[in-house]
């Protein structure tokens, strides 16, 4: 297995950080298999979405719906609200799957794979792609 760790500057708000590139670099050449994502944090998790129209945005809209940030969280070192971050990775896994066909993802037409970041007191983050052969 192949694995190499990249580091992404997530910054001080919320984001989601679309990382397609470098993992398309990462399998360049490599021919089949599968492209495992893992983000070695506990406040951080990686989604396949479309990105660009809107539905980035839309998912950071969602989670503050869902994982608001006040104090309703036991979790409460960090920033106001930082107990939901930690929630995160319940709703927003910290790792993905993707098949690799001919040293190529095969994500849809609009598939991107994505960093989602909502501790902005960590604004750098490791991301691990390991490729497994097929």
């Amino acid at each position: 297995m192949r694995s190499e760790v990249i580091t992404v500057q997530t910054g001080s708000r919320p984001t989601v950080r679309d990382i397609t590139t470098e993992a398309e670099r990462f399998v360049s050449g490599q021919g089949d298999g599968l492209l495992h994502v893992f983000v070695p944090h506990a406040t951080a998790g990686v989604a396949v979405i479309e990105t660009g129209a809107g539905s980035d945005d839309d998912l950071l809209t969602a989670i503050d719906a869902v994982l608001p940030t006040d104090d309703r969280w036991r979790h409460r070192h960090g920033s106001p609200g930082h107990g939901r971050d930690h929630v995160l990775p319940a709703f927003v896994p910290p790792y993905a799957t993707v098949p690799v066909l001919d040293g190529r993802l095969a994500l849809g037409t609009w598939q991107s794979i994505c960093l989602v970041d909502t501790n902005g007191d960590n604004p750098t983050r490791k991301v691990r792609f390991s490729f497994l052969p097929g």
